[in-house]
């Protein structure tokens, strides 16, 4: 063993000393007992030997109560130590509140590869360039280049982020310490500062250690969002205080030149972050890991089909696949172990197709409630639906009307299932006046029916105006022509937008909804057969699915329009 190799082996020991210096201290101690102990009981033994015997028959008679003293001795001690460890240690004042108290764990122990990521290829390319910089960080240094020093994974909730950062871990094969945003932040000012820094310098000692450390902090935006002025109570400043030192310790990786990878994730839009934890030089690289497409459904459908008993005749996972247009990863997860509990339920051996719809049921539509429906309320509620699904069927070609019930389920009375046929990445303005359409359907087909409209329509009406307003305000999709995001300019400042422009921005919501409305009216009036029909339907059965559906339609020569 040379002189480097000597200095190499003892800088590891100072730090593993340094990190373990606790477990450490117990570890010796109770080596000393244990050789004390030893030793006591070879005098004793040897002593004991050498006596003679009316001092052996004496101490033989005061065993048993030198057993019993010792026994109480050990009690109070115990409790003592206990007492004092506890509010010495555990309970020593806002120095507790300051610490990181969470504990690496080794890349092995985590155990997801990439083999077990599913849903998200494009992702998973992109983090295995980020492993391979972890793991040969030297060919990086050797051409001039630059650490990678913080990942940042954007995208919905249940698509991987958290999943795919373990697996980053696993492969590195590096220590993993992983925190919440929310975990820094108290009610005291200056804690959340004093945990970043206390992470920061964990994971320094673990790089020096095993050569990599990544620190993986979830929900970010909670930690990490933009700095304002304080409003007068301090919470602001404990906020600005915690980005102050997130940003003075990502910064100081670089001046020590470790091997420390920082992984955020967050739902929130890149926009709601500090724009100073977004340069260059902090998080480096912007992974989006967003919903699977068609392909990737399929794969995490096999995937979890695997780990579960299913009939392969019934159930075809290419069709699973395009019936959960906009399923996250976890939804997919989530539906096949909703499917095995129901098939449990039903005693059966295996997973059917009829567990899987049932399941979609539940999770989309909720849990079918027991309430009593007069009859008049069932034909409120049959016309209702079927006003919806008549203008989707015929106006919105770029959704299936799935299903239409008039069940109580959740917290509605009825519910009309309209499920995307395909992704559509780019909504134009004839998707949103479709939106739009088939909210007001309800409302067309309760007036023409009933001469008078139910509340069950308050649901209805806040999505068609949602969608007039940004046509009118944000799209510049308003029949005026008036182009402009005038709804961020007046979230800017409220005097941006004046009070002649607000009216006719208004007027432009309204011209929307009134020309859909008009049109909505005309094909119901047109189509009255068909709605009664449904709702005649709907009264006798509750519920109408997919099949029936399409059985009516073509009972009356209608077919599905060409999508947009």
């Amino acid at each position: 063993m040379d002189f480097q190799q000597i200095k190499i082996y003892l800088q590891r020991s100072r730090i593993y000393i340094k990190l373990y210096w606790i477990r450490i201290i117990v570890i010796t101690v109770l080596i000393i007992l244990g050789l004390s102990l030893i030793f006591l009981l070879w005098i004793s033994i040897r002593t004991w030997n050498q006596a003679d015997s009316y001092l052996r028959e004496a101490q033989l008679a005061l065993i048993p109560l030198q057993l019993y003293l010792q026994i109480v001795m050990a009690l109070i001690f115990g409790v003592t130590y206990t007492f004092m460890w506890y509010w010495l240690f555990m309970k020593r004042g806002a120095q507790a509140f300051t610490q990181n108290t969470k504990k690496a764990i080794r890349g092995e122990e985590i155990n997801i590869k990439w083999s077990d990521v599913i849903g998200m290829e494009e992702a998973k390319q992109e983090a295995m360039e980020v492993v391979n910089l972890i793991k040969d960080r030297a060919a990086v240094q050797k051409i001039g280049g630059k650490i990678l020093r913080g990942l940042l994974m954007i995208g919905p909730p249940g698509c991987g982020k958290t999943y795919l950062a373990k697996a980053i871990a696993t492969e590195s094969g590096v220590p993993f310490i992983s925190m919440s945003g929310s975990e820094f932040v108290e009610m005291f000012v200056g804690v959340g500062a004093s945990r970043v820094r206390s992470l920061f310098n964990r994971a320094r000692l673990l790089a020096q250690l095993h050569g990599g450390c990544i620190i993986f902090i979830d929900e970010i935006d909670a930690v990490g969002a933009q700095r304002a002025l304080d409003t007068g109570f301090g919470g602001q400043r404990e906020a600005n205080t915690t980005v102050n030192q997130l940003l003075v310790e990502m910064d100081g990786l670089k001046e020590k030149d470790l091997n420390v990878v920082v992984i955020g994730a967050t739902n929130a839009p890149e926009s709601f972050l500090d724009p100073a934890l977004l340069r260059p030089g902090r998080f480096d690289r912007k992974i989006v890991v967003d919903m699977p497409n068609l392909e990737d459904r399929e794969k995490l459908f096999a995937y979890y089909l695997n780990k579960v008993k299913y009939d392969k005749e019934s159930i075809r996972i290419e069709h699973l696949a395009r019936l959960t247009v906009g399923n996250s990863p976890a939804d997919i997860a989530n539906l096949v172990h909703e499917a095995a509990l129901l098939a449990v339920r039903h005693k059966k051996p295996l997973i059917t197709m009829k567990e899987i719809d049932e399941a979609r049921e539940r999770i989309v539509l909720g849990i079918k409630r027991r309430v009593r429906l007069r009859e008049e309320e069932k034909w409120q509620l049959a016309y209702h639906e079927a006003g919806h699904a008549i203008v989707t069927y015929l106006l919105v070609p770029s959704q299936d009307v799935f299903k239409i019930s008039i069940m109580p389920r959740g917290h509605t009375g009825g519910a009309t299932w309209t499920p995307e046929r395909e992704e559509i990445f780019i909504h134009d303005q004839r998707h949103y006046l479709g939106q739009i359409k088939a909210s007001l359907g309800a409302y067309v087909a309760e007036r023409l029916v009933f001469g008078y409209t139910t509340g069950g329509v308050n649901h209805d009406f806040t999505v068609a105006l949602w969608y007039a307003h940004h046509m009118a305000w944000s799209w510049g999709m308003g029949p005026s022509g008036i182009v402009g995001n005038y709804s961020e300019l007046k979230a800017i400042k409220q005097e941006s937008v004046s009070e002649e422009m607000t009216r006719r921005l208004d007027q432009d919501a309204q011209q929307i909804l009134q020309s859909c409305l008009k049109e909505v009216e005309e094909l119901l009036r047109k189509e009255r057969p068909i709605l009664d029909r449904l709702a005649k339907e709907l009264v006798a059965k509750q519920e109408l699915n997919y099949d029936e559906i399409e059985a009516i339609f073509k009972e009356f020569g209608k077919t599905r329009p060409a999508n947009f």
